[in-house]
């Protein structure tokens, strides 16, 4: 199998989606092929995929034309749609949710494997980029917010007087939410925590914070089969409103992490709230890219609005691009090798596998996933 790893051109995407450690494992049964400069912005030079094995290719045209597989961080830009084979394999993150864009690839003939639909299994739990890739998120949004806010993080006991700590509220306590946890423990915060999955406290409570939350009603379910956050009902989310109004006007750190597959992201934290919180306070809404958690954010901006400093990168894990892109190709390996038999390298797609029918997103111009 001829394997491709192309640099990638979305705007602000610093990741690239193998590494050396990861192309001599590929290299030991495949041709593979890094297009120039594919990894300096993760500081990874030509050199060291040439040593792991790769082939160095001057542009994209050129790797497209040799790659049967194509190993991506983000879905195809509009420029590489034509410069890809009618017989190639993608693999990589790419919004399944976007219909039209599902719909392309199928049209285009691709066969496409969209790796934030990994089921979430034991067996798959090496290959779970989201995990990975919210895990580096969550320590980054912390990072970022303790150089915004201009104050000591934990509490000082100095000549000059007592210094408090900072008061950390983290909104939605998936795998980013409990980093950003962690992060702001080891940095001295007082955490509090909100989730609306009862199940996500012992965990709170493992890593230090407090668990805020509002009680379910009977019956009410806060969680899908898979284990992420689902919509909730009107009443909840007036109780939640008026939960976390309170909680985040006595904070100085406000971090946002609450998504919804396939929705728009709640809107946790209104206008009347940002308003009312301390004057240099922080909010770091990791779901801006998803519209937000909180309106006033911007995307890709740090903007100030009623005394509250919001940032609103859409790409934590890209500014981080050594570790995440360590981290997703291996991620990106692990899961590949399910395509393949492991002693000869032969292409193998077993549609019966869970993990493989779970990301299948189209194939011989099916569109699978409707």
């Amino acid at each position: 199998m001829q394997i491709g790893v192309p640099l990638e051109i979305r705007a602000g995407e610093r990741r690239v989606a193998a590494t050396p450690e990861t192309v001599k494992k590929l290299a030991a049964l495949h041709s593979v092929f890094v297009q120039a400069g594919a990894g300096l912005s993760a500081n990874i030079p030509d050199s060291e995929f040439e040593a792991a094995g790769a082939k160095i290719v001057e542009d994209a045209k050129a790797l497209y034309a040799a790659a049967q597989l194509i190993l991506k961080v983000r879905g195809l830009e509009a420029s590489e749609f034509g410069l890809v084979r009618d017989d190639a394999i993608l693999v990589g993150l790419l919004s399944p949710h976007e219909k039209e864009k599902m719909q392309t690839y199928s049209d285009r003939g691709l066969t496409a494997f969209a790796l934030e639909s990994i089921p979430r299994i034991s067996r798959a739990q090496s290959m779970d980029v989201l995990s990975s890739q919210a895990n580096i998120g969550g320590y980054k949004s912390v990072i970022l917010a303790a150089n915004a806010y201009g104050r000591f993080f934990p509490m000082l006991m100095t000549a000059a007087g007592t210094v408090k700590a900072a008061r950390v509220l983290v909104l939605g306590v998936g795998v980013a939410g409990l980093q950003a946890i962690a992060t702001a423990k080891r940095l001295g915060a007082v955490i509090e925590a909100f989730d609306v999955r009862p199940a996500v406290k012992e965990q709170v409570l493992s890593l230090g914070a407090k668990f805020v939350e509002v009680p379910l009603s009977e019956g009410e379910a806060a969680e899908t089969s898979g284990g992420y956050a689902k919509e909730m009902s009107e009443d909840y989310k007036r109780k939640q409103a008026e939960l976390i109004h309170a909680r985040a006007i006595q904070s100085d750190i406000v971090i946002t992490t609450a998504l919804i597959p396939g929705r728009p992201a709640p809107v946790l934290l209104k206008e009347e709230t940002v308003a009312a919180m301390k004057h240099g306070s922080v909010v770091v809404d990791m779901a801006v890219e998803f519209g937000g958690n909180c309106p006033l954010s911007e995307k890709d901006s740090v903007v100030e609005k009623h005394g509250v400093t919001l940032i609103g990168y859409s790409n934590l894990p890209a500014m981080m691009a050594s570790d995440a892109s360590a981290l997703y190709a291996r991620n990106m390996l692990n899961f590949i090798n399910l395509l393949f038999e492991a002693k000869t390298g032969e292409l193998k797609i077993d549609r019966e596998d869970e993990i493989i029918a779970g990301t299948l997103i189209s194939m011989n111009g099916e569109l699978v996933k409707k």
